[in-house]
């Protein structure tokens, strides 16, 4: 049976629908639809990945799908349970209570979607009304809430596990998909000893052993490198949720695979290998969870994982932003401030008085501060292959923190929103574009099937170069992304008065060094976006250069610019899932390709010198 039914609109040739010209929300701002088969901007490097993929998912489906596939996650029976790992991850009370109540009378709420189900019936044997509904519902998101609330909560859970089990026993592409099947371990192994004491006999040793054969699972193919490091901590947390020989042998296996699989995910400087700040915070929180599991058992934290645990730790200490959460770039949300202190709670050295002064680079983003300004950039080029599945083609964009208000961001894109792809294109964050078009393109149709949505596209190489003096910061950041539409290569350079709080900065378009063939136009139109977060307030001066920006707190921020058309205009963001209004600052003129261009603005506290 299918898991989701007929819940997404496709395009003609299959892939996700988006809409074509415009990025949806984002007024003035047209953008090409994502690659579709035999565009050339693909790359010859993508066919061979795509007739390796093809052939290994077709074998997978076929072998997995074979009527007898189950009996080879069988094995030793698992009889009971031993640990009860510790999800880190915070739940609030009060939503917690109110969705548990919810799901008790029949109505779920997952992804932005809500399915009616008439007790005793179950969600399982009936199409989801979204894919996102699907994702949650099969991930168990519910599962948290559901425990929260008691014995009641608990049996209901039990229901709906076996329920589960019952209706997927056999394994299907989406419900036993690596990330899906991740999660939804995870969940189960840390209720698991919970819904034991609610079970009756045989319902525990349902329950052990459909725990025992997910975890068996998320030890085969399919799964990349990319999934490799979460696979496996799920499994291992699986392994020490799981009591004798077959919770030890889950757990000696998978953590004897985890050490390359976290050497090649987290990088040395406590970035995530996808440039994504969440996808680190929750690679860690999952880690934290299998370091608590493994103290319960009396059995020693590998190296390799403790040593990620630091260096996922650190990089937090650069990652974080002065309001509490996470700067959020290449397909990574701010998460929440109770998500982010959880991960830091056993970080004895974090000291947010220091940090938010401090400046530091991690994962490819760069951060500079003074006492009221905090700006994170992105520094480096997208993640590539199959690492770029959540990657954003957004190269120098920009997060500025005023005080603890956010006032320049992006559009808050993650992979959970994957109907909104062309959020992931240039004119998404706070960013210079060129001819409205953008340096790379997610991968759609049947190629996005097979390989995910990566981005494709010519490379781009991105410069940086950081120094401090006295009383000063400066930045100066180049890519040559547009080198091959236009000719011409991007300089941001940023310089931050750290006494008098005061950001200047200079955007710079020339021709690309070395470049000899010809360019076709001898003018590009260009766009400076700064996105707004939700619920800041701009208002245009009478000289019509000048803007002056209210976050929270209502601190007032000048932002002034040189540039020859500067508006303020409707935007989009993305926020837990959800699509909020807000507003973009847009610089707006035309560029020559055989020639310099400079555009200047610069952001100041409001109260002396004000605009007239």
């Amino acid at each position: 049976m299918s898991p989701l039914g007929p819940f997404a609109p496709r395009g003609s040739d299959g892939g996700p629908e988006v809409a074509p010209g415009h990025i949806p929300g984002l007024a003035g701002a047209p953008v090409r639809t994502p690659v579709r088969a035999g565009d050339v901007r693909a790359g010859p490097g993508l066919w061979p990945a795509l007739a390796g993929r093809l052939a290994t998912r077709q074998l997978w489906i076929e072998l997995y799908g074979l009527p007898g596939y189950s009996l080879t996650l069988g094995g030793r029976r698992a009889t009971g349970f031993a640990a009860t790992p510790r999800d880190f991850r915070p739940l609030d009370p009060e939503m917690a209570a109110t969705q548990a109540k919810a799901i008790l009378g029949g109505r779920f709420v997952l992804g932005g979607a809500a399915m009616e189900v008439d007790a005793p019936a179950d969600p399982w044997n009936r199409p989801s009304p979204s894919r996102a509904f699907a994702v949650e519902l099969h991930a168990f998101e519910w599962l948290p809430p559901l425990m929260s609330q008691g014995e009641r909560g608990a049996r209901e859970a039990l229901r709906l596990a076996l329920g589960w089990q019952d209706a997927f026993a056999r394994w299907s592409p989406f419900a036993w998909g690596p990330d899906i099947l991740a999660r939804r371990v995870i969940r189960l192994s840390c209720a698991a000893r919970k819904l034991g004491a609610a079970a009756t006999e045989a319902e525990r040793l349902r329950l052990a052993d459909s725990l025992a054969r997910q975890g068996r699972q998320l030890l085969r193919p399919p799964g990349g490198l990319a999934e490799r490091a979460n696979k496996l901590t799920a499994a291992a947390i699986a392994g020490c949720a799981l009591a004798g020989p077959v919770g030890a042998g889950l757990r000696r296996r998978a953590l004897g695979g985890l050490e390359s699989a976290l050497k090649a995910t987290v990088l040395e400087d406590g970035g995530h290998a996808t440039r994504s700040p969440e996808a680190g915070l929750e690679l860690l929180l999952d880690l934290l969870t299998l370091d608590d599991a493994l103290a319960q058992l009396s059995e020693p934290t590998p190296a390799a994982v403790s040593g990620a645990v630091a260096r996922l730790t650190e990089g937090l200490h650069v990652l974080v932003l002065p309001d509490g959460r996470l700067a959020a770039f290449q397909g990574g949300g701010p998460s929440t401030t109770a998500r982010v202190a959880a991960a830091r709670a056993h970080d004895d050295t974090a000291d947010p008085r220091r940090e938010a002064e401090s400046g530091g680079a991690v994962g490819g983003m760069i951060r500079i501060a003074s006492p009221l300004l905090t700006i994170m950039a992105d520094a480096a080029s997208p993640a590539r292959g199959a690492w770029g599945a959540g990657a954003c083609a957004q190269p120098l964009a920009l997060e500025v923190c005023c005080g603890r208000d956010r006032l320049f961001t992006g559009s808050g894109w993650t992979p959970a929103a994957v109907d909104r792809q062309a959020l992931r294109l240039t004119p998404g964050h706070s960013t210079l574009t060129l001819g409205e078009r953008s340096l790379n393109d997610p991968l759609g149709g049947w190629k996005g099937e097979l390989l995910g949505p990566r981005l494709v596209g010519p490379p781009i190489h991105v410069n940086a170069d950081h120094r401090q003096g006295d009383g000063a910061v400066w930045l100066d950041l180049e890519h040559d992304g547009w080198a091959e539409l236009f000719g011409l290569n991007h300089q941001r350079r940023l310089y931050l008065d750290q006494r008098l709080d005061e950001l200047r900065a200079e955007e710079r378009l020339f021709p690309t060094p070395g470049r000899k063939d010809e360019v076709r136009q001898i003018a590009a139109p260009y766009a400076i976006r700064f996105h707004l977060e939700p619920g800041v307030q701009a208002s245009l001066a009478r000289d019509r250069r000048s803007i002056l920006v209210r976050g929270a707190s209502g601190r007032g921020w000048w932002f002034r610019t040189d540039g020859p058309d500067v508006a303020i205009e409707p935007s989009v963001h993305i926020d837990a899932g959800l699509t909020r209004r807000s507003l973009q600052i847009v610089v707006r003129g035309s560029a020559r390709t055989d020639s310099e261009s400079k555009i200047r603005w610069k952001l100041s506290p409001a109260g002396a010198s004000e605009p007239s």
